[in-house]
C-alpha cells in the first residue's frame, strides 16, 4: 500500500506552535484558536482522481493524504463592548496544488446593537448551511460536507460586507443576513470571479432542536482558461457569433438558491439542504441535495447520507455542423466534449462513524459508494473511466485547539 506524503509548509507547523503559546492570552483583549485535519483516502479503482472540487491532486488506489489534511489559525481583537476583529489563515491543497497558507477571514465588526451587527472584508462566502465551519471538521458529524451539493460553487469566502439582524418570534430566532461584494477563487487553470455579489439569507428556529434555513445569491460571473478563449476565436472566425457568446463567459448572470433544514436533539441529528445553481454561460445549471442521519451512541455517532448532484441544462445550443472539421478535428465533437467536462453530475451514498476521543479530538471512519455520470466529480480521468461505481475510503482526525 502506497502512501502519497502529506505536504506541510513550515509556515503551517509553526501555526501550531503559535497558537498554543496564543491560549495562555486569553485574558488580554486578543485571543487565539486553530483548527485541522489529519486525513488520508482511497478509492477502489484507479482511472481518476478522487478530490474535493477546485483541488488538482486527489486519492485513487494510492491513498492520499492531500484530500482532507488543513491547518487553520484564528485571532480575534475586542477592542471595546462594540468593536472588534479578527483574522484567519487556512493552509490545505489549494486550486494551484500546493499547500501556501491563504487568508481566509479578514473583517472587522461592529456590534451595533445586541441584535444588528455589520462586518466588512473579506468573510466565509454564506452559500451553504455550514459555509463559515466547513472546513473546520471537528464541528460537522461528516467527515467532510457532501461534495454532490458543495462542489457546486468553488468559491469559500467573500470580500465585502453583510449586515447581520436577530429578532424573536413566538420565542424563537430568527436571523437575518445580507451580503454585497465579490468572490474570486485561486484554481490553477480557470480563473473564476463573481462581481456585484448581492444575497440574502434567513435561519429561523422552529422548534428547540430544528432549524430552517434558506438562502438566495446573485452576481456576475467571470471564468476564464486558455482553453475556452481559444475556442471562443475559433468560433467568431467560422461565423458562428451566438456560440461563441455561449463560451465567452465574462460578466454572466450567475445564482445560487438553497433551503436546508438542522435537527439535533437528544440522541438524533439530521440535516438535509437543496440547492440550485444557475448562469447564463457554459457553466452548467445543476440541483444538489444531501440528507445526513445520525444517532448517537455514548461518545459514537454513526451516519448515513445520501446525496446526488444532477445536471439540469448544459446552457450550450451546439449549432455547429458535424462536417465542420477545424484543425483536423471536428468541430462540433470538440463543443460536445467541452460542455461533457463541464457537467459532474454523480450520486452517493456515504456510511460513516464519528468518536469524540477526547474533549477536542474527533475521529472519523467514513465510505462513499459513488455512481458517476461520465467522470462525475473525479479529475484527470483516463479514458474508459465513465459511467463508474466507485468506492472511496477515508480517515481523519478533527481536532482543534
Amino acid at each position: 500500500m502506497v502512501v502519497k506524503s502529506l505536504r506541510l509548509t513550515p509556515l503551517a507547523l509553526a501555526l501550531v506552535a503559535f497558537g498554543a503559546q496564543a491560549q495562555g492570552q486569553s485574558d488580554s483583549m486578543f485571543s487565539f484558536s486553530g483548527f485541522g485535519t489529519v486525513g488520508l483516502t482511497g478509492t477502489t479503482k484507479d482511472g481518476a482522481e478522487y478530490v474535493i472540487p477546485g483541488q488538482v491532486h486527489g486519492a485513487d488506489k494510492t491513498i492520499s493524504g492531500e484530500v482532507d489534511s488543513k491547518l487553520g489559525l484564528q485571532g480575534s481583537a475586542k477592542f471595546n463592548s462594540q468593536f472588534s476583529a479578527t483574522v484567519q489563515v487556512l493552509t490545505k491543497q489549494n486550486g494551484k496544488g500546493n499547500w501556501t497558507p491563504q487568508v481566509e477571514w479578514a473583517f472587522a465588526k461592529w456590534q451595533a446593537t445586541p441584535d444588528l451587527a455589520i462586518r466588512a472584508g473579506r468573510m466565509g462566502a454564506p452559500f451553504f448551511a455550514v459555509s463559515d465551519f466547513r472546513d473546520v471538521g471537528y464541528a460537522n458529524t461528516w467527515l467532510r460536507p457532501p461534495i454532490d451539493v458543495y462542489g457546486q460553487v468553488p468559491f469559500s469566502h467573500f470580500d465585502g460586507a453583510d449586515v447581520n439582524w436577530t429578532t424573536h418570534i413566538a420565542g424563537k430566532t430568527l436571523s437575518l443576513q445580507a451580503i454585497a461584494g465579490k468572490t474570486t477563487n485561486s484554481p490553477d487553470t480557470v480563473k473564476a470571479e463573481v462581481k456585484k455579489l448581492v444575497g440574502v439569507n434567513a435561519t429561523f428556529e422552529v422548534v428547540d432542536g430544528l432549524t430552517l434555513r434558506a438562502g438566495h445569491i446573485q452576481g456576475k460571473l467571470t471564468a476564464r482558461s486558455a482553453s475556452t478563449e481559444l475556442l471562443v476565436n475559433v468560433l467568431r472566425q467560422v461565423q458562428f457569433p451566438a456560440l461563441a457568446d455561449q463560451f465567452h463567459t465574462v460578466d454572466k448572470d450567475a445564482s445560487f438558491s438553497g433551503v436546508g433544514l438542522n435537527y439535533d436533539q437528544g440522541q438524533w441529528l439530521i440535516a438535509a439542504e437543496y440547492t440550485k445553481r444557475r448562469t447564463d454561460s457554459i457553466v452548467p445549471d445543476t440541483t444538489g441535495w444531501y440528507t445526513t442521519v445520525g444517532y448517537r451512541v455514548g461518545k459514537f455517532t454513526p451516519y448515513a447520507t445520501l446525496s446526488q448532484q444532477k445536471t439540469d441544462n448544459s446552457n450550450i445550443d451546439n449549432t455547429v455542423p458535424a462536417s465542420l472539421v477545424v484543425g483536423g478535428l471536428p468541430l462540433r465533437a470538440v463543443i460536445d466534449g467541452v460542455a461533457a467536462s463541464q457537467s459532474t453530475p454523480q450520486k452517493t451514498i456515504a456510511l460513516g462513524v464519528r468518536w469524540d476521543a477526547w474533549r477536542n479530538v474527533a475521529v472519523k471512519a467514513q465510505y462513499d459508494s459513488i455512481k458517476t455520470t461520465g467522470a462525475g466529480q473525479f479529475i484527470n480521468a483516463q479514458p474508459g473511466f465513465n459511467n463508474e461505481r466507485v468506492g472511496v475510503y477515508s480517515v481523519a482526525v478533527d481536532f482543534v485547539f
